[in-house]
């Protein structure tokens, strides 16, 4: 409903270098042109009574149809959780065509017929799914070739082996009282992936514990 939106996103940074570079190709599809009637009308009132508007069946048919082919994702907190792995899978896809709900929700019928994956960015509500749409885009465009400068930046992070990345220190070696670990400064390859290890172990345990099997919650 609100292609207008991505006009930021969609020229910044990492996206906006993979867009310039033809590695990626984002086509906005304004939902008022299927609207109905002279006003365009996108919604209306749930049958059954209760608050809120919903999304027509009608003008999400005509607007997704032509992207059978694609996977047609919808954002909605009904949705299972987005993760690491979603855009891994989705970066590997020809095409994925993203539906940005709004008011209460769209018609079921519509999922039923023209949506392949529903999927929740976390926990919480938001007005319409663009948020969801634009980390979406982001998270897909750094993991295509020639994106990311180094590509072992994006094998070496967080929720790639199941757990959180390690924290990072650059210079001054020491800021307010706080030094950098001894351990970082040491040029001693093999004691810093010790050290990395065991950070990214303990910061799991501590923040995400869910992330981690049986046999890592141990204490190491």
């Amino acid at each position: 409903m609100f292609p207008g939106y991505f006009s930021g996103p969609l020229h910044t940074s990492l996206v906006g270098t993979a867009i310039d570079g033809g590695v990626l190709e984002v086509d906005l599809v304004d939902l008022r042109e299927f609207g109905v009637g002279r006003h365009r009308q996108l919604d209306d009132a749930p049958f059954g009574g209760g608050p809120g508007m919903v999304m027509m069946v009608g003008p999400l048919a005509a607007a997704l149809e032509p992207f059978s082919a694609t996977r047609r994702v919808l954002f909605t907190p009904s949705g299972l959780p987005m993760t690491q792995a979603s855009l891994d899978e989705w970066a590997g896809l020809d095409g994925i065509t993203l539906v940005c709900g709004r008011f209460e929700g769209v018609d079921q019928r519509v999922i039923d017929l023209f949506i392949d994956q529903e999927v929740s960015l976390g926990d919480y509500v938001l007005a319409g799914g663009e948020v969801a749409a634009a980390a979406v885009i982001e998270g897909v465009a750094r993991l295509l070739p020639g994106v990311v400068g180094n590509p072992d930046s994006t094998r070496a992070e967080s929720f790639r082996d199941g757990m959180l990345e390690e924290p990072v220190y650059t210079r001054p070696a020491e800021f307010e009282g706080l030094a950098v670990p001894e351990v970082l400064l040491s040029g001693d390859h093999g004691k810093i992936a010790e050290w990395r290890a065991d950070q990214r172990l303990r910061r799991t345990r501590e923040r995400r514990p869910d992330l981690l099997s049986d046999g890592k919650q141990a204490d190491s």
